[in-house]
């Protein structure tokens, strides 16, 4: 990085292990990385709508907590990269390990009675995200948050893809969908850390509107968070149809998806 072209403002020097490739205080004085911290409204609102609209459905409770698991994310994230503080950073990385704990129950529990709770599954995810929580608290490796966070995101990738493959094939466009976007993120994050200092650079030369397109790492949140949503639908859907519910897509402003679930089971 070239934290030469980093700005003082607000909340005062960083204290997080990490700080990303956008150039910190350009935009506002108030906020240290602006489009990092903007991009996150993406894993907020729409969660938001699906956890009422979950609520109203009348589903499983365990699928509100993965909406609101998601928007929580999107809240530490948008507060870590606003401040660049290391407590922040926590209020971002930890969720992102206990959300996805919950998207894995979720998934891995969808073929049994309804609302049946299973404790052991739950007594595993909770001595991993306990363990996780108090290795990395002493030992501040991003490196380690990230291999744990990916383990999590392996299980739901293989668990995804044998259900789509054997249970429900019908639903291999949303699933691959959803893997697809995410991967995409994946990808654009990698390429924000690793050129760097080619994106600092070019983003003195382009015009400011361009510059923004370069701005990867805000990208990896809108698709990160675009293909969470996506799997969270897909596991709605897989859960509703192995219930005999009738899951219905519906698009909201002709654009945004959205399930609804008709509580009538079919005959």
């Amino acid at each position: 990085m070239a934290p030469s072209i980093d700005r003082h403002g607000y909340w005062g020097r960083p204290t997080s292990t990490l700080d990303w490739c956008e150039e910190n205080y350009v935009v506002s004085f108030y906020i240290a990385e602006f489009w990092n911290t903007v991009s996150n409204l993406i894993m907020i609102l729409p969660p938001i709508y699906g956890a009422i609209q979950t609520f109203r459905d009348g589903l499983e409770s365990r699928y509100i907590f993965s909406f609101l698991g998601l928007a929580a994310v999107g809240v530490g994230s948008w507060c870590f990269h606003m401040t660049l503080l290391y407590e922040m950073q926590l209020l971002d990385e930890l969720p992102m390990i206990y959300s996805t704990c919950v998207f894995v129950y979720c998934l891995y529990e969808c073929f049994k009675q309804e609302n049946s709770i299973s404790f052991f599954p739950i007594a595993l995810l909770l001595i991993f995200s306990i363990s996780v929580t108090v290795v990395y608290l002493q030992w501040k490796e991003p490196v380690f948050h990230q291999v744990m966070y990916g383990a999590l995101v392996a299980c739901l990738v293989m668990r995804s893809i044998f259900i789509v493959t054997w249970v429900y094939p019908w639903l291999r466009p949303l699933c691959y969908t959803s893997l697809g976007i995410f991967l995409l993120g994946f990808l654009l994050w990698n390429i924000d850390n690793i050129f760097c200092d080619s994106l600092r650079a070019s983003r003195q030369t382009l015009p400011p509107g361009v510059g923004v397109v370069t701005q990867f790492h805000a990208w990896w949140h809108i698709f990160t968070g675009l293909g969470s949503y996506l799997h969270i639908l897909l596991s709605l859907q897989i859960r509703s149809t192995y219930l005999k519910y009738r899951p219905k897509v519906k698009f909201l402003c002709g654009v945004w998806p959205t399930l609804h679930i008709e509580p009538q089971k079919m005959s």
